[in-house]
């Protein structure tokens, strides 16, 4: 069983034990990861990049995690199928040639 199987698996059972996947429609699951990706903003807000809490980093990417692999789990999405294949697709739009060493957007190349 892989990594990313046995953690899912873990937060089902967290889910179902408190009878939350009513709550967890993908509308929700998308508007949790926003909001905790927004906690995650905060940790930064007005500091530099060394300063932050790592303990409190930890906290909100996991939350982050947690409900990526819960809407994959939701629409039976393969997490490393489907980040292989945007992996793919990057390398298409920001080929090494043209992208190497900037930070301008595919279409800016």
């Amino acid at each position: 069983m892989s990594d990313i199987k046995t953690i899912t698996d873990l937060l089902i059972k967290f889910r179902d034990e408190r009878d939350w996947k009513q709550f967890h429609n993908s509308k929700d699951l998308a508007l949790a990861i926003s909001i905790e990706a927004s906690e995650l903003n905060e940790l930064f807000l007005w500091k530099k990049n060394e300063d932050v809490d790592k303990d409190k980093l930890k906290e909100e990417l996991a939350d982050i995690l947690s409900f990526a692999f819960l809407l994959a789990e939701k629409h039976k999405l393969d997490i490393p199928t489907i980040i292989k294949d945007k992996i793919k697709l990057n390398g298409e739009k920001y080929t090494v040639e043209k992208s190497k060493g900037s930070a301008k957007k595919y279409n800016q190349l």
